[in-house]
């Protein structure tokens, strides 16, 4: 059943209508509706982020994505991990609920500027800033939580991201990936030729093999959000939400 909420999510240019925008990590269909050049003929991911976000000094609000808040505000704080972190909004906001947070991202530009945020908010020696690809990274299973939000990318199968993500999470641990459905698109999206990129909340279970690996399973859904256009109409768009817990 698709849950109604006005969950933001967006850059600075592309506002949820009547609400603050929010934080992301690499938001492929966001990034390019926000008129930001995706550089998706650079070599590799580093490139590619790098460029996008030299394309302005600051590409997301700073404020943590609203299902983060949603799904874990309620939370026992312990060791976070938080993938595709970009400018350290969720980061952050995990920080401050007495989260230790290590943050991961490929952009060193964007990484950079989470640093600083993450320092005038007071909260720097809360979180470790690491430059990782996902595509070479190893996880190990050390997280008390694992957020993987909006993990869109040409040169990463979110698949991949996903799977990856579950396997960094410590047993009795949580994981929560949100991500765009593919049948949700905004009518101004220019990608409703790429459902490839984004998944329902049964592939999502489907990857992750919820119905066989260790996991139980919290909330699997998606959800409906009000957002703005880049002429400013209002639209509506689709998310899919996973959260589940790794048995002891």
């Amino acid at each position: 059943m698709t849950e109604q909420t006005h969950d933001a999510g967006t850059p600075l240019s592309e506002q949820p209508a009547g609400a603050a925008p929010h934080q992301h990590g690499h938001r492929h269909e966001g990034a390019e509706q926000a008129g930001l050049n995706l550089h998706k003929d650079a070599d590799n991911a580093v490139d590619m982020w790098d460029g996008m976000y030299r394309e302005r000094p600051k590409i997301w609000s700073g404020n943590p994505n609203p299902q983060l808040v949603a799904e874990a505000k309620d939370l026992a704080p312990g060791k976070a991990l938080d993938l595709g972190c970009g400018e350290g909004g969720d980061a952050i906001w995990l920080a401050k609920q007495g989260w230790t947070v290590t943050a991961l991202d490929v952009s060193a530009v964007a990484l950079e500027r989470a640093a600083a945020h993450a320092e005038e908010a007071g909260v720097a020696d809360r979180i470790t800033w690491q430059q990782q690809d996902l595509m070479e990274w190893e996880p190990q299973p050390d997280f008390d939580l694992v957020s993987a939000q909006f993990l869109h990318s040409p040169l990463l199968p979110w698949r991949d991201s996903v799977t990856s993500a579950a396997a960094a999470v410590a047993p009795g641990g949580t994981l929560l990936v949100v991500g765009h459905h593919p049948h949700g698109l905004p009518s101004w999206s220019q990608h409703h030729h790429e459902a490839g990129l984004f998944f329902t909340p049964e592939q999502l279970a489907g990857a992750l093999r919820l119905d066989r690996e260790p996991w139980f399973v919290n909330v699997l859904t998606d959800r409906a959000r009000t957002v703005s256009g880049p002429s400013g109409e209002s639209g509506t768009t689709l998310d899919t939400v996973l959260r589940a817990t790794k048995h002891v």
